[in-house]
C-alpha cells in the first residue's frame, strides 16, 4: 500500500458500500454466578444486562461505517423485540436502515451468547442459543428486497453478499445484484457460510479455510483453489486462515501469503470475517488491487480478534496499524 494514512481514510470516506445479506441480532446475556440450583446441578446465574450488536451482514455494515465509509444496509428483520434492537443497533453504529425491510410473521435471526462469570471476573461464554426464521420470506417481501438491493447497486461503489443461509441472499436476488453491479463495473465480495458455489460470477470471496475446505480436494492447494476460482469465475479468492494469515489467489498470477498482523493468540474470534469482508471490499472500492486490499484486511482482522464479544475496528485504529507495520526511514549519513 503505497498511499498515506491520512489519503487513505480520505477515499474510504468519500465511499458507499452496500451490503445485502443476512441481518442477525447478536445478543449477549451477561450475569454473575451466584450460587448452585437446588433443582438440578446447575448453576444459577444473576442476570446483569442484555445487550444487542449487530451480527452477520449487519456486522459487515457496521464494520464499514466505523472505517468511515457510507453504508447502505439493504435486508430484512421481523417485527419483533430483537428485530426493534437490532435496527437501534445499526442506527447507534451509524449505519442506515432505510433499505431494512420489517416483515410481519419473520422472526429475526438471533444469536444469544451467555456469558457467565463470578461478579469481578471476566464473564466466559458458556452457551450459544439462536433462534432462526422458521419460514422463508413471502413472495412480496422477497420482491422488494430484490427491488431494494439492485436499487442500492445503483448508488454504491462496491457490493458486498452476506449469506448466513437464513434465506436473504436467493438465487433470483444474486442474479440482481449481480446484473446491476456488473452494468456499473463495481467489485461485488461474496462472504458465504454455506453456499459459495452458488454465487458463481462474482468479483471476489472471502472464504474461511473450512469453507474452502469443503469445496475442493484440497484446499491448501493453489491449483486447487485456481481452478475453483476459475470454475466460479471469480477474478480472485481471499481465503482467511486464522494464524495462518491470509492466501490471495487469482488465477493467471501468482498466489500470495500474507502472515497474520499482530499477536497470534486471539482474544474473541467472533464476526471477524465480517470484519475482513468489510475492510476488504472497502480496500477494491477504493481502487486497491485484490492483495492491497488483502493486507488492509489483514490488518482489520488482526485488531478485531484482540476485542471481545462481535466488534468493529474504526478507522483511527486501522490507519495506526498500516502505519506502524511500514517500514521505518533510515536517517541520511
Amino acid at each position: 500500500m503505497t498511499r498515506s494514512t491520512d489519503i487513505l481514510l480520505k477515499d474510504f470516506a468519500a465511499k458507499k458500500i452496500a451490503v445485502i445479506g443476512d441481518l442477525v441480532a447478536d445478543q449477549y446475556l451477561s450475569g454473575s454466578i451466584a450460587r448452585v440450583s437446588r433443582e438440578a446441578p446447575v448453576f444459577i446465574l444473576r442476570h446483569n444486562e442484555t445487550s444487542t450488536l449487530p451480527g452477520a451482514a449487519a456486522n459487515t455494515a457496521a464494520n464499514i461505517a466505523a472505517l468511515g465509509a457510507t453504508v447502505i444496509a439493504v435486508g430484512v428483520v421481523g417485527r419483533d423485540v430483537n428485530g426493534d434492537a437490532l435496527l437501534e443497533s445499526l442506527y447507534r453504529a451509524n449505519v442506515a436502515t432505510a433499505s431494512i425491510q420489517a416483515v410481519p410473521g419473520w422472526n429475526t435471526p438471533t444469536k444469544v451468547r451467555v456469558l457467565a462469570g463470578h461478579q469481578h471476573a471476566i464473564h466466559q461464554q458458556v452457551i450459544r442459543i439462536d433462534y432462526e426464521p422458521h419460514k422463508e420470506l413471502d413472495a412480496a417481501s422477497s420482491d422488494r428486497l430484490i427491488e431494494t438491493a439492485a436499487k442500492a447497486c445503483q448508488e454504491a461503489d462496491a457490493v458486498v453478499i452476506s449469506d448466513y443461509n437464513y434465506g436473504t441472499a436467493t438465487a433470483k436476488l444474486f442474479e440482481a445484484v449481480k446484473q446491476a453491479a456488473n452494468a456499473r463495473s463495481i467489485p461485488l465480495v461474496v462472504d458465504s457460510r454455506f453456499r459459495l458455489a452458488e454465487f458463481a460470477g462474482a468479483t471476489s470471496a472471502t472464504p474461511n479455510q473450512d469453507e474452502v475446505d469443503q469445496l475442493v480436494e484440497d484446499g491448501e492447494s493453489v491449483a486447487q483453489l485456481e481452478a475453483l476460482c476459475r470454475r466460479l469465475e471469480f477474478r480472485s479468492l481471499l481465503v482467511t486462515r486464522g494464524n495462518n494469515g491470509m492466501l490471495v489467489v487469482r488465477p493467471g498470477s501468482r498466489a500470495v501469503e500474507i502472515p497474520a498482523v499482530g499477536s497470534l493468540d486471539a482474544v474473541d474470534v467472533t464476526g471477524a470475517g465480517d470484519t475482513v469482508t468489510a475492510a476488504y471490499a472497502l480496500g477494491l472500492a477504493c481502487g486497491f488491487d485484490e492483495i492491497d486490499a488483502a493486507r488492509l484486511a489483514n490488518h482489520a482482522g488482526g485488531l478485531v480478534v484482540m476485542k471481545r464479544g462481535t466488534a468493529v475496528v474504526t478507522a483511527d485504529e486501522l490507519a495506526a496499524s498500516i502505519a506502524a507495520d511500514l517500514p521505518k526511514a533510515v536517517p541520511a549519513q
